[in-house]
C-alpha cells in the first residue's frame, strides 16, 4: 500500500505541502495543467530551490497576475470545484476540506456555513493549495496519509479580522476536532516564531492525514519550504513517500466479552452509547444460555488496546458482572470515509466504502435520512433508496 507521512516539525501549510511534493517529483506542468480547469482567474505557478539552514527545499508560490479582493462564500467556492474538470474523487476531498474550514470559521464567529465568506481562504493561491495537494496525492498513488505532532507556534498574526493570537482561532478549532497532538517549539525561537500551523495547513492535515507515525520503507522524500527562515532552524516540511510494511487493512484490537444474567434490560441501551461515547469500535449483544439453563446477555465490545482499561471500568461500573474477558483480535477493513452530499431531497452524509482507491460500495447515515422522512413525510425506505441511488449516480 502506497502511503505518505507528513513531517511537520516546523509546522504545515499549503505552499509547503505542494513545495514538498514537487520536490518529490510531482511535475509542476503536470500540476498546472489539471489547475487549469479552475475558473479562478490569472495566475502564475512558480517552484524554486532554496535553502533553509542550509537544507535545500522547494519553494511554491502562487503570484495572482490580476489581483482582486475576494470574499467568497463557501458555495461559490465548492461550485468553482465541481465545475472543473478534475476527477470526481479529487473534487470530492476538495469540497470536504472546504467543508471543513468552512464550519470552523462558522463556529468561530458564530454564524451559519452558509453565511462564511473566506478571506484570505477563499483567495485563489488557497483554493490552488487544497485542491493541488489533494490532486498530489492522487497522482502519486497515495492511498493513506499519516502526520507528525504539529507546533502550536506562539505570538500574534495579522489578518483581516484585526491581530489575532497564535494558533488562529480557526486553526485551533481545527486541531482541537481533531484531536490534533501539540508540541512546542524550540526555548530560543519560540518569542519569535509566530504561525507555524496556517488554517489551510491545518484543514489538510486534519482532514486527510491521521496523527501516527507508520512502519514504511521509504522511497522518496520531499522538502517543502515555509516562508520563514529561521537562523539555526530549518523551516521545512518533510514529505516521505513509499510503502506501508504490514498489511495495512489489518488492525490489532482488544475484544472485552461479559455474560450477564441478572440485569434490568432498560440499562442495555445507556451501556452501549456510553461505551460508543468512550472511543468503543463497536458494541453488540448476544442472547445465550447460562448455567441451569438460564436465559442472558453476552455483551461484546471491540477496542483499540489504548482504550482497553476505560471501557472495561465502565463494564464493570455500569453493569452486574463480577469480570471481564479481554483477547487480542485482528480486524481487516476498507477504506471508509464520510462525505456530505447535496441530494434531491437535502443535505445527507453518505459513507463511502472503498477498495485499492475504488469505490465499492455508498451508504446513507440513518440520521441524516430519518430527519428527511420525518420532514417530508417519506416512508424511510423511500429516502434511503434516492439517496444512494443519487449518491452512486455522482461518486461512482
Amino acid at each position: 500500500m502506497k502511503i505518505a507521512y507528513f513531517d511537520c516539525f516546523s509546522g504545515c501549510s499549503g505552499d509547503m505541502l505542494l513545495g514538498a511534493f514537487i520536490d518529490a517529483g510531482l511535475d509542476i506542468k503536470v500540476l498546472k495543467k489539471a489547475l487549469s480547469s479552475l475558473d479562478i482567474g490569472q495566475y502564475k505557478l512558480t517552484a524554486e530551490k532554496t535553502s533553509r539552514s542550509s537544507i535545500t527545499a522547494t519553494k511554491f508560490t502562487v503570484v495572482v497576475e490580476k489581483p482582486v479582493h475576494h470574499h467568497r462564500p463557501l458555495k461559490d467556492i465548492i461550485k468553482t470545484i465541481d465545475a472543473g474538470r478534475l476527477p470526481e474523487n479529487i473534487k470530492e476531498k476538495s469540497t470536504t476540506v472546504f467543508r471543513r474550514l468552512g464550519k470552523a470559521e462558522a463556529k468561530i464567529h458564530g454564524i451559519d456555513i452558509n453565511n462564511v465568506e473566506f478571506h484570505e481562504l477563499g483567495a485563489v493561491d488557497t483554493i490552488i493549495d487544497i485542491v493541488g495537494a489533494i490532486f498530489a496525492l492522487d497522482y502519486f498513488n497515495i492511498e493513506r496519509v499519516y502526520a507528525s505532532p504539529l507546533p502550536a507556534g506562539t505570538g500574534f498574526i495579522s489578518g483581516a479580522h484585526g491581530i489575532l493570537p497564535v494558533p488562529a482561532p480557526a486553526t485551533l478549532h481545527l486541531l482541537t476536532a481533531a484531536k490534533a497532538p501539540l508540541i512546542s517549539f524550540p526555548e530560543k525561537l519560540s518569542a519569535t516564531v509566530g504561525e507555524l500551523v496556517t488554517p489551510t495547513g491545518a484543514a489538510l492535515v486534519t482532514s486527510l492525514a491521521e496523527f501516527a507515525r507508520p512502519d514504511m520503507t521509504v522511497e522518496k522524500v520531499g522538502y517543502g519550504a515555509g516562508n520563514k527562515d529561521f537562523p539555526g532552524w530549518p523551516n521545512i516540511m518533510r514529505l516521505w513517500l513509499g510503502e506501508k510494511l504490514s498489511d495495512e487493512s489489518s488492525e490489532k484490537l482488544v475484544l472485552l466479552e461479559t455474560n450477564i444474567d441478572y440485569m434490568n434490560p432498560q440499562i442495555y441501551g445507556y451501556l452501549m452509547e456510553k461505551l460508543l461515547s468512550a472511543k468503543a469500535a463497536d458494541v453488540w449483544f448476544t442472547p445465550i444460555q447460562m448455567k441451569k439453563n438460564r436465559p442472558a446477555i453476552m455483551l461484546s465490545v471491540l477496542a483499540t488496546a489504548s482504550a482497553e482499561a476505560k471501557l472495561a471500568d465502565i463494564i464493570m461500573k455500569e453493569t452486574t458482572t463480577l469480570g471481564v474477558r479481554s483477547r487480542p483480535v485482528s480486524r481487516y477493513t476498507a477504506q471508509r470515509e464520510i462525505i456530505e452530499f447535496e441530494s434531491s431531497l437535502g443535505k445527507v452524509h453518505v459513507k463511502v466504502k472503498r477498495l485499492s482507491g475504488n469505490i465499492s460500495h455508498i451508504s446513507p447515515e440513518y440520521d441524516d435520512c430519518q430527519k428527511i422522512a420525518l420532514k417530508r413525510g417519506l416512508p424511510l425506505h423511500e429516502v434511503l433508496r434516492i439517496v444512494e441511488r443519487e449518491a452512486g449516480q455522482k461518486f461512482t
